[in-house]
């Protein structure tokens, strides 16, 4: 019994009107498309179907159309989901205060214009014992003397001078321009939040050393020499008692309130 070829039943059956080498061409190229599409399908290499991205874009059309709808959910606004558990609740709070006395009120604005000088004088305003003077228990701050003062920040001061028993010998530079609202307060400050004065330099005070300032043209220092010769007085300007009530906008005395 002979063996039976087990390619046999794979093999065409011949006849004498067959082309054998293009019959078996066209088997050879059925079986490498058979494999190649078997490997395929084997990887997950397999094209992807068009319906799959048709799918796909209709869910990020409908997805973008429901956000856009819902989008106040992401909105932290006022009117947010989220605002009752996060936004401040201010209704029935104290009313913004508008008025006060004024002392106390230009000593605190100064207190933030000299945050500039502390650098130099310190904070405490007691200067740094080599280069820097004193303002603290300064005659130059505290006398009768506020035109002098206001001189040296607006103009600077180059020099010698004397201060609290010391000779200085430095350079100041000047600090104008500056407004006469800005002027007021850290002159009063300088006066009675690091000293204990008393009184209240005013806007219009200030704006008489403003006015000084700007026809001495900037640039131009002071001595104390010149200012013992001739500014040791105190600028002219109607006095206003500390407790005077002002309005913080304006810096003007408020209703029937004003200076004594």
């Amino acid at each position: 019994m002979s063996e039976q070829d087990p390619n046999a039943r794979l093999r065409p059956d011949l006849d004498e009107e067959m082309n054998v080498a293009e019959t078996h061409a066209v088997f050879e190229g059925a079986t490498a498309a058979t494999i190649r599409e078997r490997r395929l399908h084997e990887n997950g290499m397999e094209p992807v179907p068009l319906w799959l991205f048709l799918c796909a874009g209709i869910s990020l059309l409908v997805g973008g159309a429901v956000l856009g709808k819902g989008g106040a959910l992401f909105n932290y606004g006022q009117d947010s989901m989220w605002a009752n558990e996060w936004t401040e609740d201010t209704s029935g709070g104290p009313e913004e205060i508008t008025e006060g006395e004024v002392l106390p009120f230009f000593v605190k604005q100064g207190a933030k214009t000299y945050g500039k000088c502390a650098g130099c004088h310190g904070a405490d305003g007691k200067g740094d014992g080599a280069n820097y003077p004193p303002l603290a228990g300064s005659e130059w701050v505290t006398g009768e003397n506020t035109e002098a003062l206001g001189m040296i920040i607006l103009n600077g001061l180059s020099g010698p001078i004397e201060v609290a028993g010391k000779t200085w010998n430095s350079v100041m530079p000047a600090q104008g321009p500056i407004s006469a609202k800005d002027l007021a307060p850290l002159m009063t400050y300088l006066r009675n939040g690091l000293n204990d004065v008393g009184d209240v330099v005013t806007v219009e005070m200030a704006q008489k050393a403003v006015d000084a300032y700007e026809a001495r043209g900037p640039g131009k220092t002071v001595t104390a020499a010149e200012l013992q010769g001739g500014h040791m007085n105190l600028l002219s300007g109607v006095a206003m008692d500390p407790t005077t009530i002002i309005d913080f906008e304006t810096y003007q005395p408020v209703g029937n309130a004003g200076g004594n």
